[in-house]
């Protein structure tokens, strides 16, 4: 599993996390990745660590995710996505097959089908694909009718055509035989989609399945915030996080809340209130997460956004389509809109008017 990489697109929520520790609903990316490949049977998984790989390891202090074993490879320096495959693979001494995937890709994808249409075609290599509305910011992998891949198309232009394209995209979950290491050259940075698959698709050895099974990559804030609203909304089997049960009386569209949350104040569903959260009398929560321990305060709006845990919203201050990090104060009277971003422990100014921006900024 591929987690080293320093999340820029997410900043500021990266300068105190690594991307895949950010929650999704409560839980860690990571987790919710490894949770869904022990379901498939996987029982070791080696993660692939480069950037503040220490929160990982606390994370998993029995070196267990469940039902899955894992082990750690700490690159000494960024190797790129082939490199830190070869780098990982080699550490755990692999010498059969094995799935890589990018730890920020959460899908329902059947791995196991995966695997099984892998071996029925005795190849070397099988990527995923999804299809996605704007292939262009992903590129095509067009293929045969038996399912060969025949080319890795960049980032087509809109509306750009190609006869033999399936109109779906690299999904960032392969099934790969133990010969692909020796197509990696060994310690430098090498990127798997550019100079391993290639020359393997030229050769007829590597194929490729659409799924369509639920799919986001979650690197940039919007789909950061998706994936949470994709949970709040039904589009993956309920529950959105682990111990979450629905609130006496919701109505039909689903209040989650967690524990020992306290709400004295308005949430419309679905929206999930986290453990120990505190929505106060006069305060407005609709179609949100807030996270564990957040606070939203008296006459507070919060609206298609997410709280994170130990975050306070205070009074009066309005949050919409936004994202608030973990520890993070928004000021009485404040004003988040337009997919603004606070870092973790940021502290916004009472009645600030931000839209579209990250705090701090550049972050």
């Amino acid at each position: 599993m591929l987690v080293g990489g320093e999340g820029t697109r997410l900043r500021p929520l990266t300068l105190t996390a690594p991307k895949q520790m950010l929650p999704i609903v409560e839980v860690p990316m990571i987790q919710r990745v490894l949770d869904h490949l022990g379901a498939h049977g996987v029982e070791e998984a080696v993660l692939s660590l480069g950037y503040r790989p220490d929160p990982f390891l606390s994370l998993f202090p029995g070196d267990r995710a469940g039902s899955v074993r894992l082990t750690y490879a700490v690159e000494p320096e960024p190797l790129g996505t082939a490199g830190a495959i070869r780098f990982a693979a080699e550490a755990a001494g692999f010498d059969e097959t094995f799935v890589a995937v990018n730890g920020d890709v959460l899908t329902d994808l059947d791995v196991t089908a995966l695997v099984d249409l892998h071996r029925k075609w005795s190849a070397e290599g099988t990527i995923a694909l999804t299809r996605v509305p704007d292939p262009s910011a992903f590129g095509l992998v067009p293929t045969a009718p038996d399912g060969r891949v025949l080319a890795f198309v960049e980032k087509p232009l809109p509306g750009e055509s190609h006869a033999t394209a399936t109109g779906a995209v690299n999904a960032g979950t392969y099934v790969l035989e133990p010969s692909v290491l020796d197509r990696i050259p060994a310690g430098r940075f090498c990127l798997i989609e550019r100079e391993v698959f290639p020359p393997m698709a030229e050769e007829g050895c590597l194929f490729a399945a659409v799924s369509e099974a639920y799919w986001t990559d979650t690197g940039t804030p919007a789909l950061y915030l998706q994936a949470h609203l994709d949970l709040l909304d039904g589009l993956r089997p309920p529950p959105p996080a682990p111990d979450a049960r629905l609130r006496d009386g919701a109505g039909s569209e689903a209040v989650w809340v967690v524990d020992d949350a306290v709400i004295d104040g308005r949430v419309i569903g679905p929206a999930l209130i986290g453990a120990a959260a505190f929505v106060h009398a006069g305060a407005t929560v609709d179609h949100a997460v807030v996270g564990s321990g957040a606070r939203i305060a008296e006459g507070a709006e919060v609206r298609d956004s997410v709280i994170l845990p130990g975050a306070a919203v205070h009074a009066h201050a309005v949050v919409d389509g936004s994202i608030v990090g973990e520890g993070a104060v928004v000021g009485e009277g404040a004003r988040l809109t337009g997919l603004t971003v606070v870092g973790g422990g940021v502290e916004v100014d009472a009645d600030a008017r931000l839209y579209g921006v990250r705090v701090p900024v550049g972050g």
